[in-house]
Order: C-alpha cells, then sequence, then structure tokens
C-alpha cells in the first residue's frame, strides 16, 4: 500500500506542475483533427493500401520511402537505416530535436504486417480498406469514406491490414506531432522516430540496426505505440512486454501415406502421435507439465501485483463476448496468467478435411508451438526445456528428415526446428520519474487515470533494446480497440480509438519528466 501511495503523491505533484502545457497540446491536437479528420482518414487509408508482409522487399521498401517522405513533408529530418542485408527491411528514422530540451525520447512503431491468406477476409481484401458504420460482427455497413466536412462517428472503423497493428501506430505518431506543428506548440523533449520494418517477422536484424546507429538512437526512453487498450475500453500505459519464440515439429508414420483401409489398425497414425504428445505438454487445466516451464520467472514486485489489483475486472464480460463457459489454469484472472510463460498451439496439420478428406493414414504430422516469456525466461532455455520433454516422452529428436536408416531403428521420430529469431520479456519500473511522466500525459489526454500494468499481454522487441542501448526506459502505450482482430483476417482499427491517440501522444511529446532518470 506504501508504494500505492507514493505514487499517487508523485503524480498529483506532476499534474499540478505540467498539466497546462500538456491541455494545451491535447486541444491544439483535437481541433486539428477535428478540421482535417476527411483527409486523415484517406491519407491513412492511402497508407493501409499498401501490401507490407516483411518478406516481400519490394513491397516493404515501398511502404518505407512513403513514410519517410511522410516524416519530411511534416517537418522531420528524415531517411532510411540499413544494414549490409540487402534483404533486411530498411528502418524509418526522423528527428526533431527541441533547443534546450533536456530529454529525448524515440517513439516507436513498426510499418509491417502479418502475412495473411485474401480468402479468409469476409469485409474486404486486407490491402483494400474499407469504413464501415460499425464492427462487421455488429452489423456496421460500408460506407465510402468522407472527401470534406461531414460527421465522422466516433465507432466508425476501418478495416485492412495492419489497420490496427501497426500502422495505427505509425499515423498517430505522425499526425500527433503535425498537429502541435500546425499549431505552432514546441514539444518539450527532443523527439526522434523509429518505425521497423520487420516486427512481424521477428526483429530478427533489429539488433543489427540498433549496434550500427547506436549514437543516432541515443535517448532517456522508447514509447512505444503498438497493441490494444484495456479490455473495459480505458486507455493503457504497459511498462512490460512478453517474449516470444516458436518451434516447428513434425512426427512420422509410414514413409508414404496408406490406404486406411487395408492399413489401418496397423500402420501408425502420426497425427494420433503427435495429438498424444502434445496432450503429455497440458493438464486439463492449461498449466504447463513441461519439467522447469514455470522455474525461472521472476517474481513481480509490491508495486506491480497492486496495479494488476487495480485494473478493473473484465474477465466475465470476455467470457460472454467470446463464448467461453471456462478458461484456463482454473479460472484465474487474464492479468494474473499474462505474466507467466505460455505455450500455444498455433497452427497444426496432418492429412485433409472437408472436401479434401480422404480415407488414407498419413506420412507425417506437423505444428507449429508458440512460446511467450515472461521476465526471466531466457529464449534459447526455454526451448531446449520443450525439446527435452519430446525427448522424454520416448522420441528421436533431430533437427532434419529422417534416413531410411533412422526410420526403421527408432518406433518414434520428432524432427525439431527452433526459430532462429525470438527474443526475452522486458520490464520498466513503474515508478520512475519518466513512468510517472508518461502516466500523467496520458491522464491528462483522457481526463481519467489510466489501467497501468507490469506486463501486456503481446510481445515486442524491447529486450533487444535494453540489451543492445544500455537500459532507456521502455513504456508501451498502445491505442487500438482491444476487439481488432489484431493478426487475423478482418483486421480493424475504431476511429474514436485514432482520434484519442492522437490526443494522447501529442500530450507525450509536451511531457515533463521531474528527477533523475
Amino acid at each position: 500500500m506504501k508504494h500505492r501511495i507514493l505514487l499517487v503523491i508523485a503524480l498529483s505533484t506532476l499534474f499540478a506542475s505540467h498539466m497546462i502545457a500538456q491541455t494545451d497540446a491535447v486541444s491544439a491536437a483535437r481541433s486539428f483533427r477535428q478540421k482535417n479528420e476527411a483527409k486523415l482518414l484517406r491519407e491513412f487509408s492511402e497508407l493501409l493500401s499498401m501490401p507490407n508482409v516483411a518478406t516481400n522487399v519490394t513491397d516493404i521498401r515501398k511502404n518505407a520511402e512513403y513514410i519517410r517522405q511522410l516524416l519530411e513533408n511534416k517537418g522531420m529530418k528524415a531517411r532510411l537505416l540499413t544494414i549490409d542485408d540487402p534483404e533486411a527491411p530498411p528502418a524509418v528514422f526522423g528527428e526533431y530535436l527541441v533547443p534546450g530540451a533536456t530529454k529525448t525520447v524515440v517513439f516507436y512503431a513498426h510499418y509491417d504486417g502479418q502475412p495473411t491468406d485474401p480468402a479468409d477476409w469476409t469485409v474486404t481484401e486486407p490491402w483494400k480498406p474499407v469504413l464501415l458504420t460499425n464492427a462487421a460482427e455488429q452489423g456496421g455497413k460500408k460506407i465510402e469514406f468522407p472527401m470534406a466536412g461531414g460527421s465522422i462517428e466516433p465507432n466508425w472503423r476501418i478495416y485492412g491490414r495492419s489497420a490496427s497493428d501497426d500502422k495505427a501506430g505509425v499515423f498517430t505518431i505522425l499526425t500527433a506531432f503535425a498537429s502541435l506543428k500546425a499549431a505552432g506548440i514546441e514539444p518539450s523533449i527532443n523527439l526522434k522516430f523509429y518505425f521497423e520494418g520487420e516486427e512481424e517477422a521477428g526483429s530478427a536484424n533489429l539488433k543489427a540496426f540498433l549496434i550500427k546507429y547506436k549514437d543516432l538512437l541515443k535517448a532517456d526512453a522508447w514509447i512505444i505505440c503498438d497493441g490494444p487498450v484495456h479490455q473495459s475500453g480505458r486507455k493503457l500505459v504497459s511498462f512490460g512486454v512478453r517474449g516470444v519464440t516458436s518451434a516447428e515439429l513434425t512426427v512420422y508414420g509410414a514413409n508414404r501415406e496408406l490406404h486406411s483401409g487395408h492399413y489401418g489398425n496397423w500402420s501408425p497414425n502420426p497425427g494420433e502421435r503427435l495429438v498424444k504428445l502434445l496432450s503429455s505438454m497440458k493438464d486439463a487445466n492449461g498449466r504447463v507439465l513441461i519439467g522447469d516451464w514455470y522455474k525461472d520467472v521472476e517474481p513481480l514486485g509490491d508495486l506491480e501485483l497492486k496495479a494488476i489489483a487495480d485494473a478493473p475486472k473484465y474477465d466475465d464480460e470476455l467470457k460472454a463476448q467470446l463464448g467461453l463457459a471456462k478458461t484456463e489454469n482454473g479460472g484465474r484472472q487474464l492479468l494474473d496468467v499474462l505474466n507467466e510463460p505460455s505455450l500455444n498451439i498455433n497452427g497444426m496439420k496432418t492429412g485433409n478435411v472437408g472436401s479434401l478428406a480422404r480415407n488414407v493414414i498419413p506420412s507425417r504430422a506437423e505444428v507449429v508451438l508458440g512460446l511467450r516469456l515472461v521476465k526471466g525466461n531466457d529464449v534459447r532455455r526455454q526451448l531446449e526445456k520443450l525439446r527435452r520433454h519430446i525427448e522424454a516422452q520416448g522420441f528421436y529428436v533431430i533437427n532434419r528428415e529422417p534416413t531410411t536408416d533412422e526410420r526403421l531403428k527408432h518406433p518414434l521420430i520428432a524432427k525439431f526446428i527452433p526459430e532462429d529469431a525470438g527474443y526475452n520479456a522486458q520490464r520498466t519500473a513503474m515508478d520512475l520519474p519518466i513512468s510517472l511522466a508518461v502516466i500523467g500525459a496520458v491522464s491528462t489526454a483522457r481526463t481519467q487515470m489510466p489501467v497501468t500494468l507490469p506486463t501486456m499481454g503481446g510481445s515486442l522487441p524491447l529486450s533487444i533494446i535494453t540489451e543492445t542501448l544500455g537500459d532507456p526506459a521502455l513504456i508501451t502505450v498502445p491505442i487500438a480497440n482491444y476487439d481488432n482482430n489484431q493478426h487475423a483476417a478482418d483486421e480493424n482499427i475504431r476511429i474514436g480509438n485514432l482520434w484519442d491517440g492522437i490526443e494522447i501522444y501529442a500530450s507525450l511529446m509536451t511531457l515533463t519528466v521531474s528527477g533523475r532518470q
């Protein structure tokens, strides 16, 4: 309780000192947006219309150059950052230095998006953004993007790949800066902008970028615009993110598909083998059974535990919305289990279903397992725990296709391919001066204390930044609606969340940090 009281006192002092400047910034952002709503939506739509899968080098470079030009048009020095690997997507860097400013903050978002199958989309195609009067599942109807004037409702939604994750972040940051510029309001801090082009591909080259441009990216803090707000709709400030990695796993049967009538009950089915193996990894409540899975988790501190306890209780509403009668981990609340490492089946394949189903015994069964890590876990160590568990179930574990001799010698064979990329979790102290300043800035923009959490559910490569650049404070201030279909088909952003984000980031660009970092 003592920690919470000190936090409230510190925030009260901060508000009294700096609310006026930030309120002016919020008002300027709101006025700018109200005068330019139709134009802003068209600009955002144009950005969303550009395919942005990180592995498509041509497309991703078009995105990078387009955003670089946007930065220049809004009055910043801008350039593309590259490394020696010609396949690595460029980062987009912008800079605006303020005379006399004593603090520097990097504003981060990523402009690449998740790969997607257009056939899965029902509202539109991934890179053909459309405007709806509400969420599609709530009866929203398609309407034309307004040309000028007229009322734009906050519950309208734009559908398109990266509408929320994370071109919304790029758009929000740039528009917030433009609104201050239009009003003649000088930021209180030096601003740097870093827009990554391969976050959805695992940020494999981020470390190389940070090493090469270490001096350029030197800052007191990074503020990250990515992810959804709290499920209750309240704004969120998160001081940590989970780490992430994955592994591909294949188990085998006969060396070719077999007729299930001629060979059923005799030739082992790899699908059944995989199901049994996967069922050994979790108990009936979803608790991971792999040895030492939770052993190295770094406990949360008193202030962090208090933040979780004070957050809105929203699990019952989520269960109703999602059609879930029961959740995992004995019904523990979502915010508790987000602070533990997880194991997820990202996708499975063996044989065929639907109209392509055949009476065969497949020759192989495959799964991609997704691992989320929390503070204390190590990517390689966690993957090794998984590999050892597979071995302990009697499998001969290899990292390639089995040879004929190996098939004849080993009844159970598993090909295990851990992801080369991946990164650890990261957490920033919630009571640093910059942490308090960020909470204050978001509160000023919304006239309500945001939900503050030690860790959000998603993953971002923030540990790579900490490990490479020293120890800048890393704080995530998301703006997207929580029901945005992030990483899935029919991704969308609620217009009201976009507008709120512009005001919040204008407030963040005029924050003042009291005390020493």
